[in-house]
């Protein structure tokens, strides 16, 4: 009996590894979500992904460069689709101005394919490492003089879905799974493949002017929203007064460039910038020194880069040096442009009363969402975008949950909404009144995936026939 027992503790010892071999975590950039998942493949081709998700048996979720930053990339136990691998360029047209890429390419990958062709890319994040497919889904902006939302730029996608069948979507051919897919978070299939427009590479030079955010509204209107050349706009608010805007405005010029670099390095490393950020995050007066000593110095000259320059940066220019103690995050906050100065005072008193621990507010802007199911602006809007660093632990992390919820009713109460690939935070009833058509956005997933089979950290949370919610 004794000899039998070790051999089955010596057999139990070997087959535990193994079991646990089959799980993956799978961990988004602020490293605040780990999820443990049953298995993860990684395709190369849309068989296996059309075989993948026809083969589970379960819950199936979407990844791909992994930046949101609530668990929108998984659930557990869900057989995890790891879309980096799928990569390729399908189809590119100088003439007609069209790329056509696999989910997984990256937004530099395709700047370094069309700027040869001196074309860039119409829409997208201020960074360049974040993949097609995940941009999708969460329908992203960017700093682009009235472009608006991702979509805009789509001319059609390639969907996979439960079934393992392949769709193609356009604007007015599916146009459900269209507009469901974007912005839809990896609920309604996998996005495999993308057809975008593409734009003309041109000189842009940089000016700003800093003004009380009073002021802001107006001038935005007046020199940059009618501009004719006005490309990339932002507003940064300093915190922790958020009463003054520093607007910075990229324009198109025929000066030469002062930056001979058509892209930005793909190894730069962001040592100052990370630096500068942990100054102004962690020193006592850093906020101060950023407003008035290093601001006023980075912006003491107006360089001439080209557009796929300042189009070309990475995340790691944010990253901080670890994420175990405490993490940097954003939020997103989009209010109709009429409706500005109501928001931004209510915005200024939650940070404060709440001393959240901001190092910027970038102001950005949005024409009318065309027709997604999840949209972020259906009406013309700003956008503010609230960078800030937080705890990780639990009490850390109630806090945020606290004045985050109060921001989404601050949002709501000037007719405003929030953005969702951040921490999952909001009651069921405050994503419902942000995102009113979400009860369309399920009868298409009840039709095209009865099962509910497409799940994350999101819809486990707010999907009404899938789950529970999971925010308390």
């Amino acid at each position: 009996m004794a000899h039998m027992s070790r051999a089955a503790a010596f057999s139990l010892l070997l087959c535990v590894p193994l079991a646990l071999a089959a799980d993956e975590v799978i961990n988004d950039v602020t490293e605040l979500n780990p999820i443990v998942v049953s298995s993860v493949v990684a395709p190369t081709s849309i068989d296996e992904i059309c075989a993948a998700v026809k083969g589970a048996g379960g819950a199936v979720s979407i990844g791909g460069a992994r930046k949101s930053q609530g668990g929108q990339i998984a659930t557990e136990g869900s057989l995890h689709i790891d879309m980096r691998g799928f990569n390729k360029v399908v189809a590119f047209d100088p003439q007609k101005k069209t790329i056509t890429v696999q989910a997984g390419a990256t937004w530099r990958d395709i700047q370094e394919k069309i700027d040869p062709y001196n074309l860039s890319v119409s829409i997208m994040q201020t960074y360049s490492n974040f993949t097609i497919g995940g941009a999708l889904s969460v329908n992203c902006h960017g700093r682009y003089v009235n472009a608006g939302p991702l979509v805009l730029s789509v001319k059609a996608i390639k969907v996979v879905l439960a079934d393992g069948s392949v769709v193609d979507a356009t604007p007015t051919s599916n146009s459900d799974i269209f507009y469901g897919a974007i912005g839809g978070y990896g609920g309604i299939g996998v996005i495999a493949e993308a057809t975008l427009k593409l734009t003309d590479n041109v000189k842009v030079a940089r000016s700003d002017e800093v003004m009380p955010i009073g002021r802001y509204r107006d001038y935005f209107f007046r020199h940059v929203r009618n501009s004719p050349d006005a490309v990339f706009h932002n507003g940064d608010i300093y915190p922790p007064g958020y009463d003054t805007v520093r607007a910075v405005t990229w324009s198109r010029t025929d000066r030469p460039v002062t930056v001979k670099e058509r892209l930005i390095g793909r190894h730069e490393g962001y040592w100052l910038d990370r630096q500068l950020i942990w100054i102004i995050s962690e020193f006592p007066f850093g906020k101060w020194l950023r407003q008035h000593v290093i601001d006023p110095i980075i912006y003491l000259w107006s360089p001439v880069v080209w557009r796929n320059h300042e189009a070309s940066y990475d995340v790691a220019e944010l990253e901080p040096g670890s994420r175990k103690t405490d993490t940097y995050v954003l939020q997103e906050y989009f209010v109709p442009v009429g409706r500005f100065d109501e928001f931004h005072p209510k915005m200024a008193d939650i940070l404060r009363r709440h001393r959240v621990n901001v190092m910027n507010i970038s102001i950005r802007h949005a024409p009318r969402d065309p027709g997604t199911l999840m949209a972020w602006a259906r009406w013309e809007c700003f956008a503010f975008v609230l960078y800030y660093k937080q705890g990780t632990s639990a009490a850390d992390r109630d806090e945020v949950r606290a004045w985050t919820r109060e921001l989404i009713d601050a949002a709501a109460s000037a007719g405003g909404s929030y953005y969702l690939p951040y921490q999952i935070l909001a009651t069921p009833e405050q994503f419902r009144r942000a995102y009113p058509r979400v009860g369309e956005f399920v009868a298409l997933k009840e039709r095209v995936d009865p099962g509910h089979k497409f799940r994350n950290k999101l819809w486990d949370a707010y999907d009404p026939v899938a789950g529970p919610a999971q925010a308390r």
